[in-house]
């Protein structure tokens, strides 16, 4: 396994982990769906609604493909399983990433501003220095926006442990 890899996998743990009980739990994804619905009140109920959707079908995957002895709850050695086997969760990932993008884009236009970017981010629990770090490396343009898709493959190449020196590496620090 890359040890990048496994970095985006241990910092990811850590920030969903938003009760910091040191498991993941049902809980810890609902507690972080409504920090970032609050972080987005210029979206739409339709955007809303499918991150909230994304965040409880990520639990639910997370759920039944790795809580190896079933307590309702996962480890952080149970939650490397996902970068060790990405393809079982490519779906679950793939639902979250294009809800949070969307979540981004509350005018629709296509396009997620800075403002946006860092507030959604920022709900996540990322350092604002490497937020931006990461805004940067997607190339924003002149107004300093970056396109919903681009942002979407970002977080999907997140999750991809053979990638190596992507955006999403600047989000570890």
């Amino acid at each position: 396994m890359q040890k990048a890899a496994l970095d985006r996998v241990r910092l990811v743990f850590t920030l969903l982990d938003a009760d910091g009980t040191g498991y993941l739990e049902a809980g810890d994804f609902e507690l972080m769906a409504s920090r970032v619905i609050a972080a987005s009140p210029d979206s739409g109920d339709v955007a809303k609604a499918a991150i909230l959707a994304a965040f409880r079908r990520y639990w639910t995957t997370l759920a039944a493909e790795l809580d190896a002895n079933r307590d309702g709850r996962i480890s952080f050695d149970e939650y490397v399983a996902c970068v060790l086997s990405p393809e079982r969760f490519d779906e679950a990932i793939s639902d979250f990433a294009e809800a949070l993008a969307r979540l981004g884009d509350p005018d629709g236009d296509g396009f997620i501003g800075r403002d946006d970017f860092v507030a959604l981010m920022t709900a996540i629990g990322f350092a604002p220095a490497n937020i931006h770090a990461l805004f940067d490396a997607f190339g924003p343009s002149d107004a300093d926006q970056i396109p919903v898709p681009v942002w979407a493959t970002g977080i999907k190449d997140y999750y991809s442990p053979e990638k190596t020196d992507i955006p999403g590496d600047h989000l570890v620090g």
